[in-house]
């Protein structure tokens, strides 16, 4: 289980808060989705979890399996199961693709990766993700299209197999297309892996057509300010953020 109890966090050296008594609980096999305007800490909700050095956490906890992993580096917390598809992948000038998946598998296993079975491997999640195999010996996201990016993260998770997976927009830079087939490996992945739990930061509905969510969360001003399930999300689609305060029952301007 995924728990974020009470957190408070800032940009470090910084007064400025961004997330503020904030709280989520996701349980194993559980489908959450995080919506909101622009702003109001969502992608920063995503890297402080990870942990982000940029972001301090001035109060609360985040316990993963019942285990604080505040002190714990990103490579630490990738060890411990979390994945996060990030909404503008890095890229990483003369890394290629399958000496980065190669040595990241290695490291979260332990064990020492055999090249021939791993190429192999590769090759065949490549072609169900819709990247060229050519692909395998490039650097990592470099000259890459924004929708390639996005297959390649998914790539990724499809070899280190975590067991918390956060979405940031992954739906921007993929056409329709793109999108279905990193959505249907998603679900495959899901499908395989029923303790597997997922995290969703989007602003519009269209990923949530493919991944179903079991609960919609609305935040703004640092927390969550309504849960729903899918009909909140089309409420948000039917009305906008600008009538935010409609969506969750607020009829006052703040």
């Amino acid at each position: 289980m995924l728990e974020i109890k009470n957190i408070d966090c800032s940009i470090k050296d910084s007064e400025i808060k961004i997330l503020e008594d904030f709280s989520l609980k996701i349980n194993p096999g559980e489908v959450h989705v995080i919506m909101g305007p622009n702003g109001t800490g969502k992608s920063t909700l995503a890297k402080v979890i990870m942990g982000h050095y940029k972001y301090e956490v001035n109060a609360g906890d985040i316990l993963l399996d019942g285990e604080s992993i505040l002190d714990l580096d990103v490579d630490e917390r990738a060890k411990c199961g979390l994945f996060l598809c990030m909404q503008d992948p890095t890229v990483i000038e003369g890394v290629s693709n399958s000496e980065f998946l190669r040595t990241a598998r290695g490291s979260i296993t332990g064990e020492k990766v055999n090249l021939y079975t791993f190429i192999k491997d590769m090759e065949s999640a490549m072609s169900d993700v819709g990247l060229d195999s050519n692909m395998l010996h490039r650097s990592l996201n470099m000259g890459f299209s924004g929708g390639e990016k996005k297959k390649n993260e998914i790539l990724q998770m499809k070899f280190l197999k975590p067991k918390y997976i956060i979405l940031d927009e992954l739906d921007s830079g993929l056409d329709v297309d793109s999108l279905k087939i990193v959505c249907d490996n998603i679900n495959n992945y899901l499908e395989e892996n029923k303790e597997a739990s997922l995290l969703i930061i989007t602003h519009y509905p269209r990923i949530l057509e493919y991944l179903k969510p079991d609960y919609v969360h609305i935040l703004k001003d640092g927390n969550i300010k309504k849960t729903g399930d899918m009909t909140l999300a089309l409420e948000i689609e039917k009305n906008g953020y600008t009538n935010i305060n409609k969506v969750i029952g607020n009829d006052s301007d703040e």
